[in-house]
Order: structure tokens, then sequence, then C-alpha cells
């Protein structure tokens, strides 16, 4: 062989991979092109005064009839209520709800009441106000209940998610409280169940979807989910590697959520198994700023909203039972940065538009509360899309304070998205195995008082207009030619749009199939004298 050769030899098969092992990173997803919409100038809340409060809290709470927001004030603590629909530049001298002797730090719409709100103060109190109806002419200052217990300020309220009126509160003194306020007393000094198992401030309070469970983030750096009613720790999770701030329950997927800082202070995520808080199951960094991550979870549609305080951005995933858990879908960025964040139930947003959820985004630099609607590009033609809007919670409670005192657990009462649609099916009740004997003998001494109570809606009796609007016996109540049960007047600019746009295209249909009628008449009267020559 002559050297040199060897280039002449046949070269060996090389093996090339598989091309078809290839993953794509990204997944087939109907949320995937969301994207956040912002206001128009016209339709943000202007020159509201928002509290400079250093706490780590939304500041701001949402219904579908008001917005709430935490504002500065001279010599104690107050808010504003706003009605949703008055938007524009605020006047200075609107009227506040003020009764706290300190700062407020956190305020909560009942889930179940849009006219009834709690507050919670530097003053170590809890006070529950009724919001009239009409326009505040006044400044508020007579409280329906105040609860007195904590012996330091308070930093959270939350109500529970499916039982009329349970309301937990977490103070600096280290204790989480449960109120019952289905109560005559307007001074509630005794709470339910006092929880003491946390050694440092409580950070964050989230419920599972039935309310059965509590997870709390607390300042020694520990996960707990607990018993609400008992106040045992169920399970406590002591990772040195993540710093919690923020921990959520991920709606019937039981896993939890954890926002917070990793050991080298970068903002993470971190996904933990309810039944197993050893190790999370997935950490995710996301930059170095040092605001809290505020999250946000949406039960309908597996999404999770990450919002940052101090920066301008909200982060939104897609999270799923499998791996990986998280999938990052895209991102709303902004300029303004964010003092806190309020959001707006379901029922509250506008179907007919694509919105699937909806913040409220407080910038304090300039004084301004902007809506950010999150919205889902599709074509509407009937006004809803059923796939994108799956029944969700509704403003209805499935227990009463007593029955769930006594140890039942029951899930949300769904109800439709779909304009004039009526309540689901009310769902079973699930009592526990494990009922603490202080709560028996408070429920029981509280049995009289509910049986005198009447009830809001007993259970073997409809009301009047469930009987005058039964499915066989439905009538049909026309206005200038619309059902106004199937099809509601529109109370929004983009809703008297979408109708007039629905209005021209059955114009055009009608105009067309006229034609076509006119033309078969035509040709029939055609035929017919054709038929009449023939015959003659």
């Amino acid at each position: 062989m002559v050297a040199g050769s060897s280039r002449f030899l046949p070269s060996p098969q090389v093996q090339r991979p598989n091309q078809m092992s290839w993953h794509p990173q990204y997944r087939s997803s109907k949320f995937r092109h969301v994207f956040g919409k912002p206001a128009s100038k016209e339709n943000c809340y202007d020159s509201v005064p928002i509290t400079r409060s250093v706490h780590d809290n939304h500041f701001c709470a949402v219904n579908p009839h008001f917005i709430a927001v935490v504002t500065e004030c001279a010599g104690g603590g107050a808010f504003l209520v706003i009605p949703l629909h008055q938007t524009g530049k605020l006047d200075p001298h609107y009227p506040k709800v003020c009764g706290h002797r300190g700062n407020v730090l956190d305020i909560k719409w009942n889930p179940f009441d849009d006219f009834e709100i709690a507050s919670c103060s530097e003053d170590t109190t809890i006070k529950i106000w009724d919001i009239p109806k009409q326009l505040l002419t006044r400044n508020l200052t007579t409280y329906k209940k105040e609860l007195v217990g904590h012996s330091r300020r308070v930093g959270l309220v939350e109500w529970h998610p499916t039982a009329a009126n349970i309301l937990f509160s977490s103070g600096y003194d280290y204790k989480v409280m449960v109120w019952n306020l289905d109560t005559k007393e307007s001074v509630i000094i005794n709470p339910v169940r006092t929880i003491t198992c946390h050694q440092d401030v409580i950070l964050s309070m989230s419920f599972n979807t039935n309310g059965s469970l509590l997870a709390t983030a607390c300042k020694d750096r520990k996960i707990r989910i607990l018993d609400p009613r008992l106040g045992t720790i169920l399970q406590e999770a002591s990772y040195k590697g993540h710093r919690a701030n923020k921990v959520l329950f991920l709606g019937n997927m039981k896993k939890l959520l954890s926002t917070g800082t990793s050991r080298w202070n970068n903002r993470q995520m971190a996904l933990w198994d309810q039944d197993n808080l050893s190790v999370p199951l997935t950490e995710e960094d996301l930059d170095g700023s040092s605001g809290v991550l505020f999250p946000f979870y949406d039960v309908d549609t597996n999404m999770l909203y990450v919002v940052g305080k101090g920066d301008g951005n909200i982060r939104y995933y897609e999270v799923s039972a499998e791996k990986p858990h998280l999938n990052y879908l895209t991102e709303y960025r902004s300029y303004n940065p964010q003092k806190g964040i309020g959001t707006m139930p379901k029922r509250g947003l506008e179907v007919s538009s694509c919105e699937i959820f909806r913040f409220y985004k407080l910038i304090t630099t300039k004084s301004l509360i902007e809506p950010i609607s999150m919205i889902v590009p599709r074509r509407v033609r009937e006004g809803y899309i059923k796939r994108i809007y799956p029944p969700t919670a509704g403003a209805q409670p499935s227990l009463t304070a007593r029955e769930w005192l006594s140890g039942m657990n029951r899930e949300p009462i769904l109800v439709s998205l779909r304009p004039g649609s009526q309540p689901l099916k009310k769902p079973l009740s699930t009592p526990t195995a494990r009922t603490s004997p202080g709560l028996l003998d408070h429920t029981a001494k509280l049995s009289a008082e509910d049986s005198q109570r009447p009830l809001s809606q007993p259970e073997g009796k409809a009301p009047r207009w469930a009987a005058e609007h039964r499915p066989e016996e439905k009538k049909s109540w026309l206005t200038n030619g619309f059902d106004i049960f199937e099809c509601p007047p529109p109370k929004t600019e983009n809703e008297l749009l979408q109708m007039f746009y629905r209005q021209q295209e059955e114009i055009r249909r009608l105009r067309e199939l006229v034609t076509q009628r006119e033309v078969q008449a035509k040709q029939l009267e055609l035929e017919i004298k054709n038929l009449r020559m023939s015959s003659a």
C-alpha cells in the first residue's frame, strides 16, 4: 500500500443520531398566546394617594362592585373604597373608611358578600365593615364588628374559601386566630381557635380548595401545613436551600408553590408535594432583584402568575402534573413598578372579550391604579367560549360557620360564567375524622342562636324566582327583539361593540337569505309559466 493512499479507502459509516428523538421545548397549550392588555388612561384610577408602607402585602382588594386600596392618612389608618365604574381622576376629598388607630396593613373582601370587607392594622385589631351600596358622601367610621385578641400588630387576614363568616388572622405575636363572625356581638374578644405553633412572624397564609388545610410561610424559613380547626402541624418543611416569603396552594393538584430567595439571594420559586415537604419537586431562579414575588393561581386554567414587587413584570406559567411541572408561557413587561396588586374574581371578568384574569396594579410614582387584562386571542361569535371558561367558584358559601366548626368539608359551589346562568348542583359534604372537643362545645353554644336565626336559603324550599323560572316553565321576555335571559343587555362599551358587530353580521346574513329566496321565487315563476305554455 502506498503511503498516503489511505485517503482513497472507503471511510467507515458514521452513526448519525436519530433526529426523531428530539423533543421541542414548547408544548401545545390553548393559553400559549395569552397577552396582557393595560387599560387606557380614561379607564384607570388617577390621583389615588396609595400607601407608602413598606409592609409586603397587596394593599388592594377587588370585587365586581368595588376596588379597595390602602391609603395615606394622618392620625391613623384608612383605606379607600371606589366603585369599579368610577374611573378617571379621584377627588382629593374623596371619603375614606377610617377607624383604625394605626396603619392598615391588609384588607380582604368577603368572598360571599360584595359589600363586606375586613381590615387589620398596627393597632392590634381587625375590623369588619359594611360598605353602603350608594356612594360614600363622608368618611365611614362606624364598623360592623371589631375583633380584639392579638397582642401585637396584625399583618394578615384571610376569609375561609367555603364557609360563611369564618375569618383567619395572623399577627406579629406569632399567632393565627380563627374567628366566627356569626354572632350578635359587635366586639368579639375570644377567637374560636388560637394556633401557636409558629416561632416567628407569619408571612403568608393560603387555603386549599375546600378549606380543610391551611399552609403558612414563616420568617423562621419553614413552610407548614396545618389543620385549621385543631391547629396541629400536618407537614413541615425545613429545607435550607429556599427561604420562602409567600406560599400558595395549587388547587386540587396536591401541590404547593412558594416564592422567596435562594442561598445566593436570587429570587426563586419552588414547587412542593403537599404530602412530603422534605425536598421541593423543582426550583427555578428568576432574577437577582430584591422585591417580594406575589404568586396568583387560576384553578380553572391551571395558570400561575408571578408578580414582582418593585418591578413592572408579570410572568405567567402553566402548571401540569407531569414533569416539568412549571411550563413558562411568556411575560408582561412594563416600565412602571408596582407597589401592590389586586385581582378580580373570575365572576367579574368580561367573558365577551376572552378575559381570563385581571390585575389592578398600584403605581405609587404616578398615584395611579392601572387595570391589566390577561386576554386569550380568540374570535368570539356568541359572546362566550365555553372551553376557556369552565365552571368556577361562585359567591355562595357551601357551609355555614357551625357546619365547618363541627368538622364538615365541602367543595365550593360552582357557577358558569355564561351570562344569565344559574349555580350548579350543591357539592356533597365530607366530614373529617378529627374534630376538636373545644370546637364542638363552641358549636353547641352557637346552635341555639343559629336555630333561631333564619337561614338565607332553606334546603327544603326553593325561592320564588326559582319556581317562576324553571326550565320547563321558562318564559321568554323580549326587549327590542332580544331575550334578556339568553342575551342580557350590554353593560360596557366593549360588549356594546360586540353586540353591534353581531347585529351587522345578522343583517348581512338575512339580506343574503332574502336575495336567495327572491331568486328561487323568480325561478318558480318561470317554471310555472313554461308549464302553462307547454300545456296550451
